[in-house]
Formats: structure tokens, C-alpha cells, sequence
């Protein structure tokens, strides 16, 4: 548990992985995908499936190269979960 100012409690809870895909999944949410032994591309697309190893289907995804900003446009694509580091929501 963490307090927060004026002795009031704020308590901070880890959310589970699934859960939080879950949640990506049913708001349509955009997310970032940082892939595993590639840290200079990113893939940003809306999850529309994921199963139990974190496998992901994207939709409307695209291929975003960290150091030129170039993007490339694929579409509809199947991400296996081992190449996935982390995922974050994007801020439009």
C-alpha cells in the first residue's frame, strides 16, 4: 500500500496481463506492440484476438521504425506472443 499526502491511502494494484488485453480488446483501443530482439520497430494496430500465449491478431496495423519515423502500412496481421515486450495504450 502507498500513501499519498494528507494521510490518505492509496492503494496500487498490478493488473494482470489478460486482463489488461482484454480491456485493449473490448474499447478498440490503439496500442504499441515493442517487439523482442527488434528495439527499433514498433507495431501500433487494434487488437481484435489474443489467446492463452499471448498470441495477438491485429487490425489496422502498421510498422513504425523508432529512429526514421518511417511508417509502413499491414493491415491484418497474427503476432506471436514471444516476440511481444510490452504493450501500451496510444495516446491520439
Amino acid at each position: 500500500m502507498a500513501y499519498h499526502g494528507q494521510g490518505q491511502k492509496v492503494q496500487r494494484v498490478m493488473v494482470q496481463p489478460f486482463n489488461l488485453i482484454f480491456r485493449y480488446l473490448q474499447n478498440t483501443s490503439q496500442i504499441q506492440v515493442w517487439l523482442y530482439k527488434q528495439v527499433n520497430m514498433r507495431i501500433e494496430g487494434c487488437i481484435i484476438g489474443f489467446d492463452k500465449y499471448m498470441n495477438l491478431v491485429l487490425d489496422d496495423t502498421g510498422e513504425i521504425h523508432s529512429k526514421t519515423k518511417a511508417r509502413k502500412q499491414l493491415g491484418w496481421i497474427v503476432l506471436k506472443g514471444d516476440n511481444i515486450t510490452l504493450l501500451q495504450r496510444v495516446s491520439n
